[in-house]
């Protein structure tokens, strides 16, 4: 990190899903786990070769990848626009909240589930270490807005912070919030404190 600067990097999130053990099996066979297909920055988290579609009332999203290990319950992440597409009306959440989310079907080849609840847009967050937390300046679950370096700069509020020792720093938005502000992966963003 840049102590001076205090410049954050910014990763664009595609379209992906966490699925429970209980799913996997549902979708992939009796005694399927995940494969890993590459790392992810945050520590223990990585992209599985597995994919699978995804389908609401209005229509599809194929080849839409697995992210890694299993969790505790499926959530399927979208941007508004795939909402769009896909007829549905997903809450703006973060990550893990799915409680009262939308329901959507995930579907792999002839096997299909239906979940009742865990399709959400993910709430532009920031993951951070303890550390990183003090030299910020601020402190988990606060939101804050941050400005974005590019092309066309943005400055994207209801930011959440999220503190855990498990994190490597990063800001996480989506393609739509991404494409808005012609943000590139890595670009660097800037803590604005609320004063409020």
């Amino acid at each position: 990190m840049n102590a001076e600067t205090k410049t954050i990097p910014v990763a664009v999130s595609a379209r992906h899903i966490h699925v429970s053990e209980e799913d996997l099996q549902a979708l992939f066979g009796p005694n399927a786990a995940l494969t890993k297909d590459f790392d992810l920055s945050q520590p223990g988290q990585y992209a599985a070769k597995e994919r699978v579609s995804i389908e609401g009332p209005k229509g599809a999203i194929h080849n839409v990848r697995i992210l890694g290990p299993v969790r505790p319950a499926t959530q399927v992440e979208v941007s508004r626009t795939d909402a769009v597409k896909l007829g549905l009306n997903p809450p703006l959440r973060q990550s893990g909240d799915i409680e009262n989310s939308a329901s959507i079907k995930i579907s792999n080849g002839d096997k299909t589930i239906t979940i009742k609840q865990g399709a959400i847009i993910a709430q532009a967050h920031i993951h951070m270490t303890e550390e990183d937390a003090k030299e910020f300046n601020v402190e988990n679950n606060e939101v804050v807005s941050v400005e974005v370096e590019s092309e066309r700069p943005v400055t994207l509020r209801g930011v959440v912070i999220r503190v855990s020792k498990d994190f490597s720093l990063e800001m996480h938005i989506d393609t739509d919030e991404a494409n808005a502000g012609f943000i590139e992966q890595q670009a660097k963003g800037t803590i604005i404190k609320s004063t409020k």
